[in-house]
């Protein structure tokens, strides 16, 4: 795991210049996340894990919570959320797009995960959606974040690539689709945008994203032994596909018949 210090600082730039540059434009950017059918999907599975806490006050952490994917699908089930981002950019976003909220029932600060302190099992819900790829390191973060966490309290971690995401597939056929299907959703998207006439700036997520490499992916087993270390009863990894295009991609229903789920999430219960 990434140990040093000015490597993290960079990390934590580029996350900042990253988002800066894309805050305005982050949703129509990323269908992969705010297509109707992943919002189905997020939105069922809040629900099935609000059921699951053990002595729910409703108190919720959304780390890296960006323009408010996980915070405003929180907010309208009653929890009290603080939300955390390293952008001043999406901070602000989120504090406009859910003014009505504050102050009552939505905190906003603005810091590196890193940095946040809080007092011990404060959380019922602490919830990370296309987080830990962008942090230096991420098993730190999951130790501390589970101090946050109370017994009876659910973590959940969202979009990150799965354990299969780079590797390839069986059969030379699956491989074929599933290079080609990568390859063609950004030039989909590409001419989606043309269609709009949304102009996107060129963003280099090459040290933003850094546990989004091939030479560096994100180590599923290490977070499950996080849980295991930190006293968890239960913690399940489930995989499944994105839509990753606002157009249809005609690759798709071939994509999901022949190769595996390319993103996971996460529920861990303390």
């Amino acid at each position: 795991m990434l140990q040093d210090q000015s490597l993290k600082e960079q990390i934590h730039q580029a996350n900042v210049e990253v988002h800066r540059s894309e805050a305005k434009y982050y949703e129509a950017l990323h269908p992969e996340v705010y297509s109707k059918k992943e919002q189905k999907r997020i939105i069922a599975t809040l629900e099935d894990i609000d059921r699951q806490i053990q002595n729910n006050q409703k108190n919720a952490l959304d780390i890296g919570a960006g323009t408010g994917n996980l915070t405003g699908k929180l907010l309208a089930m009653g929890y009290k959320v603080t939300a955390t981002d390293i952008s001043p950019e999406m901070c602000e976003i989120l504090r406009k797009k859910y003014r009505v909220y504050l102050p009552g029932h939505l905190k906003v600060i603005n810091s590196p995960i890193e940095e946040l302190t809080f007092s011990q099992a404060k959380f019922d819900l602490i919830t990370s959606y296309s987080v830990l790829h962008h942090l230096p390191n991420y098993i730190s973060t999951l130790k501390t974040l589970a101090v946050f966490l109370k017994v009876g309290g659910i973590i959940y971690i969202d979009h990150e690539a799965s354990p299969t995401y780079w590797k390839g597939e069986s059969g030379s056929l699956a491989s074929l689709v599933k290079a080609i299907y990568f390859h063609s959703n950004p030039t989909i998207n590409a001419l989606y945008f043309q269609i709009i006439g949304l102009k996107v700036p060129t963003i280099d997520y090459s040290l933003s994203d850094y546990w989004h490499k091939k030479e560096h992916p994100l180590n599923h087993q290490d977070i499950a032994q996080v849980f295991k270390e930190t006293g968890f009863t239960s913690y399940e990894r489930f995989d499944h596909y994105l839509n990753a295009t606002w157009l249809p991609n005609p690759l798709s229903i071939v994509y999901r018949l022949l190769c595996n789920p390319e993103m996971s999430y996460w529920i861990a219960k303390k």
